[in-house]
């Protein structure tokens, strides 16, 4: 594991995430600006954005776009769904739309390639895990963010109902509300763990692993990822920090 200063995120920056989760599903810009702004900072953490050539892997309506291009980056979208790419009322003409499995863009075309809350939407998340590493230069960042299952918002908005099974949940809150619920298990929605996320950054081959921490915990919780069944539980967002070679 590369030497990299520990990201420094304190407990009132968690608290300050956690209230601003409450407005994910009525108040998505709210959120998600709120979420880019500190995903900005993180990532640069890691990597000097100034003039650099990023991808966001299922950027969606672009509210991380302003954010990362603040922080000096040169920003593409990319995502399968064009209702989220319209989310906001536009689409970008960075954007591309396009599969996470099979992106379209060359062996080492970016710089950065950053995915926030994509994973556990996607029917095979480690082999968009690692296309994302293929398309990374030799130098580069690599940033993958995801919703662990066994988390409290494991179910997404049929949490905490999934503890009880994904597709129990999803029968529940069609029958609650007369409707399927947006991310819907086994089609949208699909069971991503802590130890799955572990074990696919120290057994690929292409990058060194310069950071695994919870996305929203304090950096001190860091120890409770070497901590089978706990680590599922306290983890709402995993994040995969690692260095192309």
């Amino acid at each position: 594991m590369t030497r990299t200063p520990p990201w420094r995120a304190d407990l009132s920056r968690s608290l300050r995430l956690f209230r601003e989760f409450r407005y994910e599903q009525p108040d998505p810009a709210r959120f998600y600006t709120a979420l880019a702004r500190d995903s900005a900072l993180q990532v640069s953490q890691y990597h000097d954005l100034s003039g650099q050539l990023m991808l966001d892997v299922g950027g969606g309506p672009g509210y991380f776009r302003q954010a990362f291009e603040a922080a000096g980056a040169s920003y593409v979208a990319l995502d399968a769904d064009v209702g989220e790419l319209a989310g906001t009322g536009s689409i970008d003409v960075r954007t591309v739309l396009g599969s996470g499995m099979q992106l379209p863009f060359r062996d080492a075309a970016v710089d950065v390639c950053y995915s926030s809350n994509v994973l556990e939407h996607v029917v095979e998340p480690w082999r968009m895990a690692d296309d994302m590493l293929r398309v990374t230069r030799p130098g580069g960042l690599v940033f993958i963010s995801y919703t662990t299952w066994w988390g409290p918002w494991g179910g997404h908005e049929t949490a905490p109902w999934h503890y009880l099974g994904g597709r129990r949940a999803r029968r529940r809150y069609a029958e609650r509300h007369g409707h399927e619920p947006k991310n819907k298990f086994g089609e949208s929605l699909f069971a991503v763990s802590v130890a799955d996320g572990l074990r696919w950054a120290r057994s690929q081959q292409d990058a060194d692993v310069v950071h695994l921490v919870p996305r929203y915990n304090p950096w001190w919780s860091r120890w409770l990822l070497h901590v089978p069944v706990v680590r599922e539980v306290i983890t709402w967002n995993l994040v995969l920090v690692l260095r192309k070679r």
